[in-house]
């Protein structure tokens, strides 16, 4: 914990005071420029990998950056779209997943997890990955396994992105953009998924994952 008090005084002695404006500024209100869903894995840092600053993107993070549909119970994720749509006029919406990713080891494996209830009750809102992986990636296993699972599982819930009523009725206004992301942990790249090519390229220029 030292480390993080540490981390706090530093960031309000050498960020917050040399740029005292900045933040005022901050205080007056929020417009950021896309929303990003993603993992809560540590290892992921959205501001970092896309070089923003605060205030530049609506964060969204859970186990395994899932959405769950609309007309789910308890939907937090739904009343944040809903509020980054309606509520700050967000047109660009990332869904980003990762390699390694324990949520998708899980899922793959759901007797390794038994124990953890409420992992596996969110893991439900993946169960359309789990079976597109059973059906369709039946000959490769391992690490290349778990990330077609992280890349299918990126497109599954971008599928439930666009049954949220503010994300479909923006779409039908042709005012929404989504975008399928994969991070590479260990060299930092990031994969865009292509819909015409069909499969995520190194990202070089944003591809609409939902044109």
């Amino acid at each position: 914990m030292q480390k993080l008090v540490s981390g706090i005084q530093r960031f309000q002695d050498q960020i917050v005071q040399p740029n005292q404006g900045f933040f005022e500024r901050l205080a007056a209100g929020q417009s950021p420029m896309a929303m990003f869903i993603t993992c809560s894995d540590s290892r992921i840092d959205p501001n970092r990998m896309t070089q923003t600053e605060h205030g530049e993107l609506f964060i969204v993070r859970n186990v395994g950056n899932i959405i769950p549909p609309s007309g789910t119970s308890n939907n937090g994720e739904a009343a944040a779209i809903e509020f980054a749509v309606e509520g700050l006029g967000i047109r660009d919406i990332i869904v980003c997943g990762h390699n390694h990713c324990g949520a998708m080891k899980g899922l793959l494996d759901l007797p390794s997890i038994k124990t953890l209830q409420h992992v596996r009750k969110w893991l439900r809102h993946a169960e359309a990955t789990q079976q597109i992986i059973a059906e369709n990636y039946t000959k490769i296993t391992g690490e290349a396994r778990l990330t077609a699972a992280a890349e299918e599982n990126v497109l599954v819930q971008i599928k439930h992105l666009q049954t949220m009523p503010p994300v479909a009725a923006a779409l039908g206004r042709g005012e929404m953009n989504l975008y399928g992301w994969m991070y590479k942990i260990e060299t930092g790249e990031v994969f865009q998924y292509d819909g015409t090519e069909r499969q995520f390229l190194p990202l070089a220029t944003p591809a609409i994952t939902n044109a």
